[in-house]
């Protein structure tokens, strides 16, 4: 029995290229195995959209084509530029602004000390999509400690599509872009370029490192962090892959680290408390 295709919106050309439910499923199941991404099939208008463009592009004339190229052993390239193609990148300078709050407050009153005495403080920005992320933890950092470079301190930035990180690791961004960045940060660590837009400022840029990784693969760090943001990546995992994720991150977090997660996202863990709107620290802890 051939699938029943799964209709969907399309401009004048494209009317025989359809994506049936067997072809969606394929492409579900690969996207989860290569990153724990779970895609309803209430998706499929999204992944017909995104993944039209690539069939066009390669030339090819079907979904089930297509597919046989991202399953064969010559789809690798292709796999990886499927996911890119399929991974909301939706982030934004000081996003959930309550976090960087936080996490000023806890390296003025608990860290500060400790790193000017020879200590360390690592933190960690998980699904980190276009830089954002990292480098507004990056300003709020030296908000605290302005010569952070002196210590040491790092925050490392990883996203499983290598793609997004080569514009994170460039920090250029228009002027609507760093618009949410506080006027004190943007005026002192946020250089305006002559074209109109605006590069992040060495002092920050020097505090990341940019690394890809997937969350659901093996980790290479082996120290703990401070703090660990992970933050809208987790909403497109199933549960059991969130529960697997959350305790993942129990061990790699110092005694007195802050996990931060998004504001639909919900840590069930009993590895972690709450310590304030949608911060988490490790249970049994004491303040």
């Amino acid at each position: 029995m051939t699938p029943a295709a799964i209709p969907h919106a399309s401009s004048v050309g494209d009317a025989s290229l359809l994506l049936n439910e067997r072809d969606f499923k394929r492409i579900a199941a690969v996207l989860f195995e290569d990153s724990g991404i779970h895609l309803p099939e209430g998706k499929s208008s999204l992944v017909y959209s995104r993944l039209a463009r690539r069939l066009r592009v390669l030339g090819l004339e079907s979904f089930h084509d297509y597919c046989n190229l991202v399953c064969s052993e010559d789809g690798a390239d292709e796999r990886q530029a499927m996911l890119s193609a399929l991974t909301t990148n939706v982030t934004r300078f000081f996003r959930e602004s309550h976090h960087f709050v936080d996490l000023a407050k806890q390296i003025r009153t608990r860290w500060i000390n400790p790193i000017k005495a020879g200590g360390r403080l690592r933190i960690w920005s998980a699904g980190c999509s276009s830089g954002e992320e990292p480098y507004s933890i990056a300003l709020t950092v030296l908000s605290q400690l302005p010569d952070a470079e002196r210590y040491d301190v790092r925050i490392l930035a990883t996203d499983i599509d290598e793609r997004i990180l080569d514009k994170a690791k460039a920090g250029l961004y228009s002027a609507d872009a760093v618009e949410p960045i506080p006027a004190e940060m943007r005026n002192r660590w946020v250089e305006k370029l002559p074209g109109g837009d605006f590069s992040v400022g060495a002092e920050a840029r020097n505090l990341v490192s940019f690394r890809p990784l997937n969350l659901m693969a093996d980790w290479p760090m082996k120290g703990r962090f401070n703090a660990i943001f992970c933050r809208n990546v987790a909403i497109y995992f199933d549960q059991p892959t969130q529960d697997r994720l959350w305790s993942r991150y129990a061990p790699l977090l110092t005694p007195d680290g802050r996990l931060y997660i998004g504001h639909s996202e919900r840590v069930g863990s009993k590895q972690f408390q709450s310590d304030g709107l949608t911060s988490y620290r490790l249970a049994g802890e004491v303040e």
